[in-house]
């Protein structure tokens, strides 16, 4: 007669890092206290110098010509370098992900190179190039050419610094949608760009939307490099974080923090708009979801 089978004994569950009720707390706990001094008493400081002296010495603050100029030419640098490293990052994505070809481990280290190198290095690496001692320096000279102290100068060292921004939002999701969809648009004859504007970007349209507010927002706050290149000119090369400094190396420090809240209401913007974002690319993945099956 057949024997029945034994039931097994149940195998204990594992048990993760931080199931034990004092090992949350304490994990919980740190992250919160972390959390407060590292980024929430900063911001709350910010706030609180800048408003110190009532509201008129808080908008007082940004009447200044300096001030005003140095707004003004953070937002022309952004609205130059933000549209330049989305052509920039799109074309670099589209050729890393799509295609196979010599150089394209080369091609991806460079995209990244900004992320480990100094800004300041990158600002004086500039200089070596394109100052009066440097590589085109006496060619710039004859024409009459001025980059270096200028604003030429602050475009490109906020270029070379935001470079990998939107790439490297792109990159990743264009070789996770593989080529498939770029393939069957080519046998129905769809030319390139109509391929990119109709198939590819409108996949990837809000890790693009999230790049380019990354990029805005390190644009605008920007300081080691543009200050090598800028070379720190009051009311011609200045701009929001090389006029933060100068402020506050005034003793003006309510001005200073005023002029900071601006930089920081750029970053609690940026925040909110990748929040949205995830939202809306997380409803959009779910409809396209419920669409397949």
């Amino acid at each position: 007669m057949a024997t029945e089978p034994k039931p097994q004994p149940h195998s204990k569950p594992t048990r993760r890092v931080g199931d034990g009720p004092f090992a949350r707390i304490v994990i919980m706990g740190g992250v919160f206290v972390l959390t407060a001094l590292v980024l929430v008493a900063p911001l709350a400081a910010i706030f609180a110098e800048a408003f110190r002296h009532g509201q008129a010495a808080y908008f007082a603050a940004f009447a200044a010509p300096d001030t005003q100029y140095a707004i003004l030419l953070s937002l022309f640098t952004a609205l130059v370098v933000v549209p330049i490293n989305i052509g920039f990052g799109i074309a670099a994505a589209w050729a890393i992900a799509k295609f196979h070809f010599t150089g394209r481990n080369l091609l991806l280290a460079l995209v990244e190179l900004p992320f480990s190198i100094s800004p300041i290095i990158a600002g004086v690496a500039y200089l070596f190039v394109y100052g009066a001692q440097g590589l085109l320096g006496p060619w710039l000279e004859a024409y009459d050419i001025k980059i270096m102290f200028a604003v030429p100068a602050i475009v490109l060292a906020s270029l070379f610094v935001t470079a990998p921004f939107v790439a490297r939002e792109l990159i990743p999701l264009m070789i996770a949608q593989g080529s498939e969809e770029e393939e069957a648009a080519v046998t129905l004859g769809a030319g390139g760009w109509r391929i990119l504007r109709l198939v590819t970007l409108p996949n990837v349209r809000f890790a693009l939307l999230y790049g380019a507010a990354l990029c805005n927002a390190r644009v605008m706050g920007e300081f080691g490099a543009v200050s090598v290149v800028s070379g720190n000119i009051r009311g011609q090369t200045n701009t929001l974080p090389l006029q933060i400094e100068l402020l506050y190396q005034d003793n003006n420090a309510v001005a200073a923090f005023a002029v900071a809240t601006l930089l920081t209401l750029v970053a609690l913007v940026t925040l909110i708009a990748k929040a949205i974002i995830e939202r809306m690319d997380a409803a959009r993945a779910k409809i396209s979801g419920g669409a397949r099956h």
